[in-house]
């Protein structure tokens, strides 16, 4: 069964408002349907006193920096401040913006001046303070950094933010190249009481929440999280090279955030790990640089852990013909007893809808658009009313260390027992 306590409050908030969500409402409405339409509608008690409560109660904002932006539509920080400048994360407000890039070396490139246009609109618009260094910043009051840059900049960024006087720190997963840098992470966040919370969205996703509680409901039941990518035979080689810290530490590290997060599996509570010989498939290919490259097309195994519990992974990179897609699956007694997915048929229609409007906004964002929302608003009403560790759900450095160790224990173990198939 998932960890007793793992989910309560938070399944309130995402499933009462993934019920609640309006599927035809305009993009730029999207995310923010997911809280607002839940407190407007919601005729539970609990639910409105969790939604009145993440909002942050009475009417403060946490002040957010964002390290790292990149292109609009196109890079993930940018979408971050896109949704906290509209108005879709409650309890946030989007100060400063940090983009050395685009507003250093790269700002005359044509994606540079792409920004500038941009960030000079949004700085008429809502006040924000755009600046290429964080020398230029000023921390007033609850502040929480997110950083969402290059992942080997993390740990520097992470210690720069802390110096300068930020609450709390939001990371991109996995946080940092390495275990070792991980630790070191947390060892100097830890030393100075400021908390880091990741964003790994699955963890607030309605399909992963959903399948939760049915397993809690079902004492000795298994879960199977089922993972598919949309990438064909012929593109393995290009994204076995540019992936080249492998499908365990890249694909599959949300489903081991899951584990971590709601199983309390770590390399410690793992009785056995069994593969499965007949899904996996492990390739040695020559990417594009001439090198090559040897990981997973796609992986599948089942964990066993110390408690009884057992826990399926299946992973695949060519799995799906039409742009990826995520499952939970309950079984019992042999037999599948719930079932959740995304995207769902709704989704899929809005998101193709939103594509067709907007044909320059990376897909994605939209897809996991109220996941982000829920993500920010979490964790920004967490430090704006100064409670102490991380909210319900959301992975913490700690996780993301035990989900990065996870997939260095599995990785040679999983190689090993395909070898020995053969």
């Amino acid at each position: 069964d998932p960890q007793p306590g793992a989910i309560t409050m938070l399944s309130v908030l995402i499933l009462g408002a993934a019920g609640a969500h309006d599927r035809s409402a305009p993009p730029s409405s999207l995310s923010r349907s997911r809280v607002l339409q839940h407190q407007q509608q919601s005729t539970r008690g609990d639910a409105l006193a969790t939604v009145q409560c993440l909002r942050g109660g009475g009417g403060d904002k946490c002040d957010v920096i964002l390290v790292g932006c990149g292109v609009p539509k196109r890079g993930m920080g940018w979408y971050h401040a896109k949704q906290m400048l509209d108005g879709d994360v409650p309890s946030a407000t989007l100060t400063t913006v940090v983009e050395p890039w685009f507003l250093g070396q790269g700002k005359d490139s044509p994606p540079g001046q792409t920004f500038g246009v941009w960030a000079e609109e949004m700085s008429k618009a809502h006040g924000t303070k755009f600046c290429a260094s964080l020398d230029e910043v000023s921390i007033n009051g609850p502040t929480m950094a997110l950083i969402s840059g290059r992942t080997a900049d993390n740990p520097r960024l992470l210690k720069e933010v802390i110096d300068l006087g930020c609450t709390a720190v939001y990371l991109e997963k996995p946080g940092a190249p390495t275990v070792k840098e991980l630790e070191e992470m947390r060892a100097y966040a830890n030393s100075k009481g400021v908390p880091v919370f990741m964003g790994y969205n699955k963890n607030v996703t309605p399909y992963v929440r959903k399948a939760l509680e049915e397993a809690k409901k079902r004492p000795g039941s298994t879960t199977t999280y089922i993972h598919n990518n949309a990438y064909t035979e012929a593109e393995l080689p290009e994204c076995f090279e540019r992936n080249a810290e492998g499908l365990l530490k890249n694909m599959a590290i949300h489903e081991l955030a899951l584990l971590a997060t709601y199983w309390g599996v770590t390399v410690d509570t793992i009785e056995s790990v069994t593969p499965d010989a007949d899904f996996s498939r492990c390739l040695t290919l020559k990417g594009p640089s001439g090198e090559t490259f040897t990981d997973f097309s796609k992986a599948g195994f089942t964990i066993a852990t110390k408690e009884g519990q057992q826990i399926t992974l299946l992973i695949d990179r060519c799995g799906s013909d039409a742009g990826g897609n995520s499952v939970a699956i309950v079984s019992q007694d042999g037999g599948e007893v719930f079932r959740s997915e995304t995207p769902d048929e709704e989704l899929i229609q809005t998101v193709e809808a939103a594509a067709k409007a907007d044909p320059d906004m990376m897909p994605y964002f939209f897809l996991q658009s109220d996941d982000y929302q829920v993500l920010k608003e979490l964790t920004t009403s967490h430090v704006l009313q100064g409670k102490p560790g991380a909210p319900e759900g959301i992975a913490t450095l700690d996780v993301a260390i035990d989900a990065l160790k996870l997939a260095e224990y599995l990785t040679p173990t999983l190689q090993e027992a395909l070898a020995v198939a053969k």
